[in-house]
């Protein structure tokens, strides 16, 4: 059976077995799959309340499109966004595990002040040096992804033939820095889709057990991504399919968070591969 570390988050511990579900929560009018659906009070709460209710151990808020060519948007209309639904979902469900996705180290900061316990960096630090710095300070557990570039430009700048040696580099250098800055509860995220080809991000998905040698969490998000539909020649509403399979493909290859859009789904997933474990007839 694989090992997996526990997370530490607020007091108590979230141990993977086999793994954890992070349900996606976007309230942002221009994400790939979702974006639109969640831009007000009453739907906040219903997809958070379905999230929970559907065995997720873990609701990602997200108010900044990082699909590839997306703009930025400032700090003060990310925090606009964010503000209220955390503030809902803090006194609804005061028992849920919150992760933010944001790159910056102000939001992070506003954000576990208003409920939040993990903070989902699709950078790895990169985009804001304060990144660390911070998060080192709330001590609060960190999602460290790999990307080659801001969403406007990443898929202009993919990865090379030396994908996983470029991959590992950066990990080890960021994750120094993380850890320098006094961070624990560190989770790696290889970045499906960030700065990567079509093929590289199945090479990805089949190499993705060599990122285990950081001995962190990872974290896999590929659901309904270009990586299937565009494969498949159709439309991420046609993706679940292939995002079951896929995450079911990363969890045997040790992967201890899925991020997804369709949490009922992965939770049977991470059920049927944990039975597939434990089975030793005789």
């Amino acid at each position: 059976m694989l090992a997996h570390n526990s997370i530490k988050v607020k007091s108590r511990l979230l141990s993977p077995s086999p793994a954890l579900v992070m349900g996606i929560l976007n309230v942002t009018d221009d994400s790939f799959y979702d974006g639109g659906r969640y831009t007000n009070d009453a739907a906040v709460l219903r997809r958070a309340e379905q999230i929970l209710s559907e065995g997720a151990a873990i609701i990602d808020v997200g108010a900044v499109s990082t699909k590839p060519g997306a703009a930025d948007i400032s700090v003060e209309e990310e925090w606009k966004r964010l503000e209220k639904p955390l503030e809902l979902i803090a006194k609804n469900f005061p028992d849920a595990v919150v992760s933010v996705d944001t790159w910056r180290a102000d939001i992070a900061q506003r954000s576990v002040e208003a409920g939040a316990a993990i903070i989902n960096d699709v950078s790895g630090g990169t985009f804001d040096e304060r990144m660390a710095e911070v998060v080192g300070r709330l001590q609060v557990p960190y999602v460290l992804m790999h990307t080659t570039a801001k969403p406007d430009k990443m898929q202009q700048q993919p990865l090379g033939e030396d994908m996983l040696l470029t991959m590992m580099q950066f990990f080890a250098r960021q994750l120094a820095i993380f850890k320098e800055a006094g961070c624990v509860d560190l989770i790696l995220d290889p970045g499906f889709g960030f700065g990567k080809t079509l093929e590289q991000n199945y090479f990805l998905m089949k190499n993705l057990s060599a990122f285990r040698i950081f001995e962190c969490p990872i974290l896999v998000g590929i659901s309904r991504k270009s990586m299937i539909y565009k494969f498949l020649e159709t439309s991420p509403d046609e993706a679940l399919t292939g995002t079951v399979v896929l995450n079911t493909l990363a969890l045997q290859q040790g992967a201890s968070i899925l991020r997804v859009h369709d949490v009922r789904e992965a939770v049977e997933a991470v059920k049927v591969f944990k039975m597939y474990q434990m089975s030793n007839c005789k």
